[in-house]
């Protein structure tokens, strides 16, 4: 999931940057990855790390850095669980693969035949689409279409309303053409999970994943963790400073995001893929062969550059980015929702596996530890991972800086100028979009105001741009997208609906404002 991993995109993790600084060529130690840890949470302005490294059947790093909350000051250790958001996308497809090794279902099967009132914007599409279709990225859908159903946390649509909103969603490709990371399908694939079995999507990774794995502390969502002590607070810069915002929960999206877990527990999860599907030597969780399939590509991403691993293909499994790194298959996955983002990556040749956890939502902070870890093992010249990614960070922050800051000139010139293009009062009204529902807008102490219906966080002042645009500038500041909103007006200069766009270059593609097409409904 979201978020700006961060969810996400893979052609991150393929950057191609300009070496700062040259690290030995080795397998780092114990206290050098505890040395970079420390680096990267002063350059990232992370609170807290946890790092697991698992070599050859045997964990060779564990451990916390940093503290859990800035609120207690408690410290983060191997223990600290942590929402760990699209990670938990393979949890989906492991509890697919088990039920298609007890012959329950086929990765092939029609969605419908599970779910008969799954449908989308196509009808060929819709009849024709598989449960391997739900888990590969390859629906026609854009970039997190629709993800504004459950993100920011705190709305009130239900599994059965995304289901059904998402034959509202227009394609933006041809069917099983092209790659666009998407949520939605997974939580359809958890409702697979749940008709098949009888089971709601946490109940089942629970029973048949974690406690066979001695996860004992894990869970499908943070309100079953059976012991809280130990959890993080999310965090994220707000205007400038980093601090504890609201809990993302991940409710109804869990079978896209909802796992939480910790570097021990984690470990656990690894080993059992880097033993082909077994734990406890001789027992089996998943079947090679659906082990196999999961780590096969499904839908081709396009490589721009060999980057820094000398990487030539990528792709999408089912629930794991893979392409090849430096001569070596490489199986990764990030998560990201609000105020942590995630890392787990493995080179099943190596029979290497590295976990990254955080409680900022910086993906800068695990890409660095990840790719400072792998270059040891990798027995190449490391470079400074901290150093380039944090120059990188600040270049992207700056360039997005300057776009804000352009718009904030404009929209103060507009106020000072008093010459909007429309009145506040005549565009008040409720406004109403097929799968996002009813927002209206309102004055409020001779303030114009947006506010959603079903996503209550979603709610901002709005200021007069340019002609018929105006901005959105939410309430919480710590959601970093504020957005354009553009008035359509009819042949008598009355605004009859809207669409909007995100004003940042850096703002989670979870908020898919562009998806949304608003009418006036009163």
């Amino acid at each position: 999931m979201k978020m700006r991993t961060i969810f996400r995109s893979f052609a991150v993790i393929l950057l191609t940057l300009t070496s700062v600084g040259f690290l030995s060529a080795q397998a780092l130690t114990a206290d050098q990855i505890d040395t970079f840890v420390e680096r990267s949470i002063k350059a990232f302005d992370v609170p807290g790390i946890s790092v697991g490294v698992v070599k050859d059947g045997k964990v060779v790093y564990a451990k916390g850095h940093g503290v859990r909350s800035l609120n207690t000051n408690a410290k983060m250790d191997e223990n600290t669980l942590v929402g760990i958001a699209s990670n938990s996308k393979a949890f989906t497809t492991v509890a697919l693969g088990i039920l298609v090794d007890e012959g329950k279902v086929k990765w092939d099967d029609k969605v419908q035949d599970y779910i008969p009132e799954f449908k989308l914007y196509s009808p060929y599409v819709s009849e024709n689409f598989t449960i391997k279709d739900l888990l590969t990225h390859r629906s026609g859908l854009g970039l997190g279409a629709g993800d504004l159903m459950f993100f920011p946390d705190g709305s009130d649509f239900t599994i059965k309303d995304i289901i059904h909103n998402l034959r509202y969603l227009k394609q933006v490709s041809q069917f099983r053409t092209k790659y666009d990371y998407d949520n939605n399908l997974y939580i359809v694939a958890g409702e697979v999970i749940a008709r098949v079995s009888g089971k709601s999507w946490p109940e089942f990774v629970e029973e048949r994943i974690m406690r066979p794995l001695g996860m004992a502390s894990s869970a499908g969502l943070f309100e079953r963790l059976k012991d809280k002590s130990n959890t993080i607070d999310g965090h994220a810069s707000v205007e400038g400073k980093v601090q504890v915002i609201q809990r993302s929960m991940v409710r109804v999206p869990a079978a896209a995001g909802g796992v939480n877990s910790n570097i021990t527990d984690l470990l656990k999860w690894v080993e059992m893929f880097l033993s082909n599907g077994k734990y406890d030597k001789d027992k089996r969780l998943i079947s090679e062969k659906s082990l196999k399939e999961i780590w096969s590509p499904q839908t081709i991403i396009q490589v721009n550059s060999p980057g820094p691993y000398n990487t030539h293909f990528a792709a999408y499994g089912l629930g794991f980015f893979l392409s090849d790194v430096g001569g070596y298959k490489q199986v990764t996955h990030t998560g990201g929702l609000e105020g942590m983002v995630t890392q787990i990556t493995m080179i099943p040749e190596l029979n290497l596996g590295i976990i990254v956890l955080t409680n900022q939502q910086e993906a800068g902070a695990f890409r660095s530890i990840t790719n400072q870890i792998l270059d040891g093992y990798l027995n190449r010249p490391g470079r400074d991972w901290v150093a380039s990614l944090s120059a990188a960070r600040q270049k992207s922050l700056a360039e997005a800086k300057e776009v804000t800051d352009k718009v904030a000139a404009d929209v103060a010139r507009a106020q000072a100028s008093g010459a909007a293009t429309l009145a506040p009062n005549a565009i008040v009204g409720r406004y109403s979009d097929a799968w996002f529902g009813e927002i209206s807008l309102v004055l409020k102490d001779r303030k114009l105001r947006f506010a959603s219906k079903r996503s209550p966080r979603l709610s901002g002042e709005m200021f007069p741009y340019k002609a018929n645009s105006f901005i959105v500038r939410w309430d919480d500041r710590s959601m970093d997208a504020d957005a354009f909103v553009n008035f359509q007006l009819d042949v008598d200069g009355r605004p009859q609906g809207f669409t909007m766009k995100a004003i940042s270059p850096l703002t989670d593609f979870s908020y898919d404002f562009h998806d949304l097409e608003f009418h006036r409904s009163l």
